[in-house]
Formats: C-alpha cells, sequence, structure tokens
C-alpha cells in the first residue's frame, strides 16, 4: 500500500507541475498577444521603418499554427493598403524624420502592386524627406521600390541581379504516360493553359504568344518606371549585356552596380543604420548602428481610415476563389457572399465597392460571389469594381456584376473560359495486374469511372457540359460589357490581357486604384466623395491573430535592434529561394488542378507573374520533394 500511496504523491506532483507550467505558458502568451497590439501612442520623432519581409498582398493569409510544429517554413505577407497609407501619411508627420525601406527579405509582388508602393515612395521623397533603401542582394521587384529613394543602399558582398519576367513551367504529360494516368480534359479557349502541363510536354505557340504580350509590356513598363526614378542609372547597360559588364569588374556586382549609378552607396547593416541616425538620431542605450525609429504597426495605427460621413462598403475577394468557407486570403463563396450579406443588411451603406485580386477558381463559388453582389444592386447601391494586381478568369466573372470597373495598366485580367480535369487510372492500375469490371444499368452507371476508365459518353457529357459554363462565361460579360458574345468569344479564348490593352478592348473601364474606385461609387450615389469613408466588410485579425502570425512567422522583426534584425540572403541564397518557391508553385497547383472537385474558371499561368510563394498547403510538398531529390 505504501508504494501505491507513493506512486499516487507522484503522479499527483507531476500533475500539478504541468497544470502550473501550462498555466504560466497560457498567461504569457496571453500577456505578449495583448503587447502585440499596435501603439499609436508610442509615436517618436525618427524614421519610418518600413520592413517589407515576405510578400506584398492584398490581403495576408493567417499563419498556420502547425507549419512550425512540422518543420515548414511561415511565409510573412504585408498588406497592401497598410503599407500605402503609412507612405501616404509619412509625407506630412512631422514625427517622420526619414523612411527606410528593409528589402533585405521582400519576396516581391504582382506588377500593378510593386507599381503602387513605388510611386508612393517616390511621392515621399518628392515631399522632401529622406527615402532610404536597403538590401543584401536586389531582384526586380525590390529594386522597383528601391529606385525611388533618396539613397539606395547595398552590401558589398550583395548586388542587383534583374532577370526580367519569365522563366520555366512544369509539364506532366510525360510523366502522366509513364505512370499510366490518363488526364481527361475538359476545356474552352485555345488560350486557356491552365490545362497544358497535362496535354503537352511543352508550351503551345499560343500560350507563348499570350504570355510574351503579358510579359514584354509588363517589362517595358518596369524600364520606364526605373529611367524615371534614376535617369542616371545606366541600367540599359547592366541590362543588355549583365555577364560582360560583371567579368569586366573581376565579378565585384556591387561594385559594379555603384558604378553604373543603379546603387548609392555600399555598406553593411550597421554602416546603413549609422547613416539613418544621422537623419533621424541616435537610439539612446542601443548598440551602434541603430536609430530612433517608428514600428509600421503602430504608424498604421495611429493613423486610421476615416470614418466621417456616408458608408461606402468595400468587399474583398483576394485570392484563389474556392468552394465553401475559407480564411483570409483566399476567396471563400459562404464566406464572402456572407460577409457582403451582412454588411448590406447591418451597415447602412450606401454604395458598394468590389476589390477583385484574384486569379479565379472555382466556377461555382464565382458565381454564388457575383450573386452576392447583385443583392446590393437589387437594393438600389451602385456597384463598382476595383481591380488590384489580379482579377482574371473566376475573378473576371466576379467583375461583371460591377457598373463600372477600375483596374491599374498593369493589372492582370480576361482569361475568359473554363476548364476541368479528371485523372483515371485504369492504365497505372493494368501495371501492376489489376483490373475492373462490373454490371452496368445505363451508360453512366459507375461513371465517371477512375479506376475502370471514363466512357466516351462520360466525355461528351462533361465536355457539353464545359462548353456550356463558357457560353454563360461570355454572356456574361457580353451583357456586362455591351458587347455581342461574337465579340468576346474572340478576346476570350482563355487570354489573358493586361490592364492597357484590356482597357483597349473594353474590358475595364477606367484607371485607377481602390481610392478612385471609392470616389466614383460616391459620385454615382449623389455624394461628395470628400465626406463618404470606406468600411471594409473583413474581419479584423484580433490581437492573439496578429500574435500568431508573428510568432509563427520567426517574430516582429520591428521589435528587434536594426543591426541585430536577420541579415537576408545573398543573389545566390535569393535565387535559389525564388526558384524554390516557383517549384512549391507549381507542385501546388498541379495538385489543386488533380484533386480540384469543381469545375474552374482559374488563370493557372497567372502565379508566374506574381511573389516567389509558396501556399501553406503546399509547403509540405514542396519540403517532401527537396528532402528527396536534396536541393
Amino acid at each position: 500500500m505504501k508504494l501505491v500511496r507513493g506512486a499516487w504523491k507522484i503522479l499527483v506532483g507531476i500533475k500539478d507541475f504541468l497544470v502550473l507550467v501550462f498555466m504560466l505558458l497560457f498567461f504569457t502568451m496571453l500577456f505578449v498577444a495583448l503587447s502585440a497590439k499596435p501603439n499609436p501612442g508610442a509615436i517618436r520623432d525618427g524614421a519610418l521603418l518600413v520592413s517589407l519581409d515576405g510578400a506584398l498582398v492584398e490581403q495576408p493569409e493567417e499563419a498556420d499554427p502547425f507549419a512550425k510544429l512540422t518543420g515548414g517554413d511561415v511565409a510573412k505577407q504585408q498588406r497592401l493598403r497598410d503599407v500605402l497609407r503609412a507612405l501616404d501619411a509619412a509625407k506630412t508627420d512631422d514625427h517622420v524624420k526619414a523612411v527606410v525601406l528593409d528589402l533585405d527579405r521582400f519576396m516581391g509582388g504582382y506588377p500593378a502592386a510593386i507599381s503602387q508602393v513605388a510611386e508612393a515612395v517616390g511621392k515621399v521623397r518628392a515631399s522632401g524627406k529622406p527615402v532610404l533603401a536597403y538590401a543584401t542582394a536586389y531582384t526586380d521587384d525590390s529594386y522597383a521600390l528601391a529606385a525611388n529613394a533618396s539613397e539606395v543602399w547595398v552590401n558589398p558582398l550583395g548586388g542587383t541581379m534583374f532577370a526580367g519576367p519569365g522563366g520555366t513551367r512544369l509539364f506532366y504529360k510525360g510523366l502522366l504516360d509513364k505512370l499510366g494516368v490518363n488526364a481527361h480534359i475538359y476545356r474552352v479557349g485555345k488560350f486557356k493553359s491552365a490545362v497544358e502541363p497535362y496535354m503537352r510536354s511543352d508550351m503551345s505557340p499560343e500560350a507563348k504568344e499570350a504570355e510574351l504580350a503579358i510579359y514584354q509590356p509588363i517589362f517595358q513598363q518596369w524600364q520606364q518606371e526605373i529611367a524615371k526614378a534614376r535617369p542616371k542609372a545606366r541600367i540599359a547597360d547592366y541590362l543588355a549585356k549583365p555577364a560582360e559588364v560583371i567579368t569586366a569588374a573581376k565579378g565585384d556586382i556591387a561594385k559594379t552596380n555603384l558604378a553604373l549609378g543603379i546603387v548609392d552607396k555600399l555598406g553593411d547593416r550597421m554602416a546603413f543604420g549609422k547613416r539613418v541616425a544621422e537623419i533621424a538620431g541616435v537610439a539612446s542605450g542601443k548598440p551602434v548602428g541603430n536609430f530612433n525609429r517608428i514600428k509600421l504597426a503602430d504608424f498604421v495605427a495611429a493613423h486610421p481610415l476615416p470614418t466621417g460621413g456616408d458608408a461606402i462598403g468595400v468587399i474583398t475577394v483576394a485570392g484563389e476563389i474556392v468552394d465553401g468557407k475559407a480564411g483570409p486570403g483566399h476567396a471563400g463563396g459562404d464566406t464572402i457572399s456572407a460577409q457582403l450579406l451582412k454588411g448590406l443588411a447591418t451597415k447602412n451603406l450606401k454604395a458598394l465597392v468590389v476589390r477583385v485580386d484574384s486569379p479565379g477558381g472555382s466556377a461555382l463559388a464565382s458565381e454564388q460571389i457575383r450573386q452576392a453582389v447583385l443583392q446590393a444592386k437589387a437594393q438600389g447601391l451602385p456597384v463598382v469594381v476595383s481591380m488590384g494586381s489580379l482579377a482574371a478568369s473566376g475573378g473576371y466573372w466576379v467583375s461583371t456584376a460591377g457598373d463600372t470597373i477600375f483596374a491599374e495598366p498593369s493589372t492582370i485580367t480576361g482569361s475568359i473560359g473554363i476548364f476541368g480535369v479528371l485523372p483515371s487510372f485504369e492504365n497505372s492500375l493494368a501495371k501492376i495486374g489489376v483490373t475492373s469490371d462490373g454490371v452496368r444499368t445505363t451508360p453512366l452507371s459507375g461513371q465517371p469511372d477512375v479506376m475502370g476508365g471514363i466512357n466516351p459518353a462520360t466525355d461528351r457529357i462533361l465536355q457539353a457540359a464545359i462548353e456550356a459554363g463558357y457560353g454563360r462565361f461570355v454572356n456574361l460579360v457580353a451583357q456586362s460589357r455591351k458587347l455581342t458574345p461574337q465579340r468576346v468569344d474572340e478576346i476570350g479564348q482563355g487570354r489573358v490581357w493586361i490592364g492597357g490593352v484590356a482597357h483597349q478592348l473594353k474590358l475595364v473601364d477606367r484607371f485607377g486604384g481602390i481610392d478612385a474606385a471609392i470616389a466614383e461609387a460616391a459620385t454615382r450615389a449623389k455624394l461628395d466623395p470628400k465626406n463618404v469613408h470606406a468600411v471594409y466588410l473583413e474581419k479584423e485579425p484580433d490581437a492573439w491573430t496578429r500574435f500568431l502570425n508573428d510568432v509563427l512567422a520567426g517574430g516582429d522583426d520591428d521589435d528587434r535592434d536594426w543591426a541585430d534584425q536577420p541579415a537576408g540572403a545573398d543573389l545566390y541564397g535569393r535565387i535559389a529561394a525564388e526558384r524554390r518557391a516557383l517549384l512549391g508553385q507549381a507542385l501546388g497547383d498541379a495538385r489543386r488542378l488533380a484533386m480540384g472537385g469543381s469545375v474552374q474558371a482559374r488563370c493557372l499561368e497567372c502565379a508566374a507573374m506574381g511573389p516567389a510563394m509558396v501556399r501553406a498547403e503546399d509547403r509540405s510538398l514542396l519540403g517532401l520533394l527537396i528532402a528527396r531529390i536534396g536541393l
């Protein structure tokens, strides 16, 4: 009995100890979560630190709480409108003595988003306030922002490397043939290249034609914006013969950049910090290389959106459009429609702006969101569509509900077409001696049979359904844009267009960002645009979610001393990271296409034009592949 009582006391002691540990952890995390809330009262004179870690997006995703536990990476994302609002306020805020762009860990964004931020940086510089940019290595996107700064710094061991848009894509036809997988593809449109990886071992001439028509003007616009921001930089020499220029400098990329006027100063983070301290003041009690700084989150909180006047609702359709519910950064049909209908019922809205930043996705969910937007029209509200960086395929399907459509010149849109893919494995199974048989009462019994093969009757039905869906898409566009169905079919066929060309084709009405769309919505509602405010119909992350996002993504770098923040990758590391991310994107797209359960109105090729970023659910797949092949 004494042994039993002793063992019981030990178990009780262990239990009490574990309870105490968990309580301490809980209250510690609760305190940290509450402390993570931005503090507008913390604004003091200094440099506004804009650390663009991760990708620039319309609506950040929530961090996966299990990704770190399973060894995966959690990439940060920066909300575009927060960055733009902070830069706009910095021009006139007396506390801001300078703006610092930390681009060491910036993964980029879509061309339209990059152009908007670059323009905002240029306006801060034009206001007379110093703007200083730093990175160990610059790529196309990060340099587009840095070029607008007063001083561009680069690490002496780093440099710039400009690749321009374009690259390679994975094709799976050969692999599927070897495995015996039969990909049944149902599509309409010779430019709907999303399914080509299953059909071909290379790009079709039509796909190459369409992508060049997008890439060339985007790259031209990039060069024009760089030339405007830094007219003395000999960027053309560096783009035309980068290998000759660098080898002539004996491989010193940073020194080459300095000689060509691409950068202004060479120095590490400490040297850069000392330079900023000359302008913003030395941070007291901090190691050398630090300066007085203003955290971006605190500054955004100190400059909230206006709340006076009548309310203009803004519903955001960001990320892939999926069936059912979805969190931020994904456009769940149920979630978006519920948010919109609730806002219409409770917010006393006078007009609606639909902000679209999506490559499309489920045709069913796209139509569900469009029907919810039509409810605003049924209540007599003007509806204005504001296209962000991307409003293609299902994103354009949703946009057809608008009275007028705004876009940026570099917005990627169009891709009017739908498709479906169903794999069957009868040949794969036959390779290992597995066959199938059964009794059928109709031609469709057991169909589509992914194990025994999809019969011709089912193929014809599914293709006819896709063609009917495409016809519906074409008619929606024709009615919305006041074009004939024949004309829409000519400019449709799954082809992607850049915003400038889309305007010429009458797929969009006017150029402008979200502010221009809100002003137009106010005017259509017979209101003074100066006396309205935007109400975003979305759930804002609470303190706990912000805490999880910071912790899971590696902590809040703004809380660290400048000189102690982790250094960015050099050119080799940056290029390798981007290539791995693009591989992850391709694998994820392949997985979603193969496993998708609905007809897709989606622009697969659009992902190649955006930031090199892997979605949370694809990181485990990428990690497995890297571990297997030793990347």
